[in-house]
C-alpha cells in the first residue's frame, strides 16, 4: 500500500479528555472511519499527516470500532492554532516507516535477564514489537501485566515473533477505546 493511497482529508472537532492523566494537558480526534479504513492496520499505526497546516507523525490508537484516535500533545495543539471544541483541518497518511515504540522499563528489565528474548525482541519487526507492546500495556491488572512481560519472555526466548491471538483493533475483546470526551 502506498503513501498515496492511504491519504485523506477531513475536519474533526477536537476534543478535551474527561480525564487526562498527570501528564500535560492533550487533545484527541476520533478518524471518521472512511479514513481510518484506507490505513494498512487496525490497531496501532504510525501516520504523517497535518493539523492546520502543522506537521505531525503519530502513532494512532485504535478506537475498539474499526478506526483509530489521534491524541494531540500541547505543542502541536498550540502550533496548529487550535482549542478545545474548534474544527480543525486534518490531512493524514500512513507514514513510510513505523515509530519505534518506547518500551517500558519493567519490560526491558525483563528482556536484559533473558538473552534469548533480547536477541529475538531485536530480530522482530517495529511492527511486532507495537504489537507485543500493546499486548503487554492493555493490561488492566499489574498482575495480568507481570505475567505478561513473563509469557512475552518465554515466548521471545522460544524464538516466538509475533505475540498471537491478540485481537490489535479492540473489536471483538472491547480491549481499547477512544477517551472519553470531557463535557
Amino acid at each position: 500500500m502506498t503513501q498515496a493511497s492511504t491519504k485523506s482529508q477531513f475536519k474533526a472537532q477536537i476534543l478535551r479528555p474527561k480525564s487526562p492523566g498527570n501528564s500535560e494537558p492533550w487533545a484527541f480526534v476520533v478518524l471518521p472511519k472512511s479514513v481510518s479504513a484506507k490505513l494498512p492496520r487496525r490497531g496501532r499505526t504510525t501516520v504523517d499527516g497535518t493539523i492546520n497546516g502543522k506537521p505531525f507523525t503519530v502513532l494512532l490508537e485504535p478506537d475498539g470500532k474499526k478506526s483509530h484516535w489521534l491524541k494531540i500533545d500541547e505543542e502541536l495543539l498550540k502550533q496548529s492554532g487550535a482549542s478545545y471544541g474548534d474544527v480543525a483541518e486534518f490531512q493524514v497518511m500512513s507514514a513510510a516507516e513505523e515509530l519505534e515504540p518506547e518500551v517500558p522499563a519493567d519490560l526491558l528489565d525483563a528482556l536484559s535477564a533473558s538473552p534469548e528474548a533480547k536477541e529475538t525482541w531485536g530480530a522482530t519487526t517495529t511492527i511486532s514489537r507495537i504489537d507485543w507492546l500493546h499486548w503487554i500495556t492493555s493490561a488492566k491488572q499489574a498482575k495480568t501485566r507481570t505475567k505478561r512481560i513473563h509469557d512475552a519472555c518465554d515466548m521471545l526466548a522460544s524464538g516466538k515473533k509475533k505475540v498471537c491471538c491478540f485481537d490489535t483493533s479492540g473489536f471483538y475483546s472491547k480491549a481499547f477505546r477512544a477517551p472519553e470526551a470531557a463535557d
